[in-house]
């Protein structure tokens, strides 16, 4: 089907049992092409094609988003990865 497809992906990637290494990565992808992403680490949007780095150029100006986004790491991340550890290691 003609069209386009746009859609955004959340990871948290971690190794460690102390999460100490969490990091919330936020992709961001148009047709198939991660065109944008967010990284806890670095702290602000990365821009891997022209149009992300036009649109990182515009969002990395936002004080706000980019702390909100940071805090994904203990919001998001850390939150549901210490109910999911659990959970997997009751079962055990």
């Amino acid at each position: 089907a003609d069209g386009y497809y746009e859609y955004m992906m959340a990871e948290c990637v971690y190794s460690t049992s102390d999460y100490s290494d969490m990091v919330y990565l936020q992709s961001l992808s148009f047709n198939k092409d991660v065109f944008l992403q967010f990284n806890s680490t670095v702290g602000k949007f990365v821009g891997l094609t022209e149009l992300g780095v036009m649109n990182a150029e515009r969002m990395n100006k936002d004080q706000a988003l980019l702390q909100q986004l940071k805090a994904q790491v203990d919001t998001f991340c850390r939150h549901n990865a210490q109910i999911l550890d659990s959970a997997v290691r009751d079962k055990a």
